[in-house]
């Protein structure tokens, strides 16, 4: 089952990015996250928010990546049986995260930073931040997709979908005009 948010979900999701982006730039020399770990954490993510397009990008890349076919179909799932161990708080951190619509519990944000410690957990998230902006666009441009073929999405209207769609031409110039001059949006700090 898609998970549609509208545009002002997407607008929150594009904030806590780009007040974050720096964090995922200063952290990308860190060890921690390998391609693979942040495949599964995209896979994790993605399964919950049911976007078929992420799904089928984000299989591709694990398979290049060495994660095994019957790992990439549990992922897809929702299952991190063949996850390795060590992964798993961070899978189940963002499958909570997606679950919750982006709004993690307090306390499993803490769990998360005192597993992997500040700066890895802040790179999780702000992966995590990434796949939901893809799959939030994704699932819109799905459900636009099936309009237009007369099948429109129960829960889904024409100005949600095309709010999505184009809503980040005019978003992203917004926030960074915000952060420019340092207008301020609460931003939910478990995010």
């Amino acid at each position: 089952m898609k998970r549609l948010y509208g545009p002002g979900a997407l607008y929150e999701q594009l904030y806590a990015m780009m007040v974050h982006i720096n964090d995922l730039r200063s952290r990308k020399g860190l060890e921690g996250l390998d391609k693979q770990f942040i495949e599964r954490i995209m896979m994790a993510v993605t399964e919950v928010n049911g976007c078929r397009y992420c799904s089928y990008f984000h299989a591709r890349v694990a398979l290049n990546e060495g994660i095994e076919q019957h790992e990439i179909e549990h992922l897809l799932s929702g299952d991190f049986e063949y996850a390795p161990r060590e992964e798993l708080p961070a899978l189940y951190y963002a499958q909570h995260y997606a679950e919750s619509g982006g709004m993690p519990d307090a306390s499993a944000l803490r769990q998360l930073k005192k597993t992997y410690g500040e700066d890895v957990s802040g790179q999780i998230r702000e992966y995590i931040r990434m796949i939901m902006i893809g799959n939030t666009w994704g699932n819109a441009f799905d459900a636009l997709r099936m309009r237009i073929s007369r099948k429109p999405t129960e829960d889904s209207t024409l100005g949600r979908e095309l709010g999505v769609i184009f809503g980040p031409f005019w978003m992203i110039p917004v926030i960074a005009l915000k952060r420019l001059f340092r207008v301020q949006t609460p931003v939910s700090e478990t995010r």
